[in-house]
């Protein structure tokens, strides 16, 4: 039986990489920072997210390994459990990247900053030239995004295709250790098969000494009869 000891090392150090990815995204929510508010190293920091978002992931998919490796059908079935909600960890985590992202690359164009100006100012004579400024940023960082977006996507199909290669190599193994199951119940079936030949000649071999064993007998107490018969006979001739 696999032990569950190494799982809840996975589990530790997956913690501690969500945590990590948390503490680097906080700063980076847009729902709390502004354009102006954003720290200096928050290109380094959703960078340094989004390496730490990688780690996690191969992590996890150790994880599904280990928990699937389990013999036992119950610590199976809590350790896939757990498995389950880290996966949901973990998606909401690279949602929050993607939004930290998101809100670094329109600061990086100025669109939150045009935007907040705009809002400030109303409308002025030099808003249709903001505007169109603000269309183009807005397309720019639409193909970025659906760049980005396809490179995601592309990465995991990637993903996905290596954790089916594990579960598939896993179910090879699997299937692998049957096959030597039954094998060795063949094996043990001719042996007992093999046994009860053996058996069966013995008792053979046994009921025919007993046969002869009888016909010895019978023939040794007819000689003696007729002997004592012969004995008898000379006596009265005599």
């Amino acid at each position: 039986m696999s032990s569950s000891i190494p799982f809840e090392r996975y589990d530790e150090e997956f913690l501690s990489l969500t945590e990590q990815v948390t503490s680097k995204l906080r700063p980076l929510d847009p729902s709390t920072a502004s354009s102006t508010s954003l720290p200096p190293t928050a290109e380094a920091d959703v960078k340094m997210a989004h390496n730490l978002l990688l780690q996690a992931d191969d992590l996890l998919k150790q994880m599904g390994l280990e928990a699937r490796g389990v013999d036992d059908a119950a610590v199976k079935r809590d350790l896939l459990a757990k498995v389950r909600v880290c996966k949901t960890r973990l998606a909401n985590l690279r949602d929050d990247y993607e939004s930290a992202k998101n809100h670094i690359d329109r600061s990086s164009l100025g669109l939150n900053e045009d935007i907040e100006l705009g809002g400030r100012n109303g409308s002025s004579n030099s808003g249709g030239g903001r505007n169109r400024t603000n269309g183009s940023k807005e397309r720019l960082l639409s193909n970025t995004d659906t760049l980005q977006s396809q490179s995601d996507t592309l990465a995991n199909a990637r993903s996905i295709m290596a954790e089916t290669e594990g579960v598939a190599l896993e179910i090879t193994e699997e299937l692998g250790r049957h096959r030597e199951t039954i094998s060795s119940a063949h094996g043990r079936v001719r042996q007992v098969t093999g046994m009860t030949n053996r058996a069966r000649r013995i008792v053979q071999s046994m009921s025919r000494r007993e046969v002869q064993q009888k016909l010895i007998l019978y023939g040794v107490a007819g000689t003696i009869v007729l002997v004592f018969l012969m004995l008898i006979y000379g006596m009265f001739k005599a």
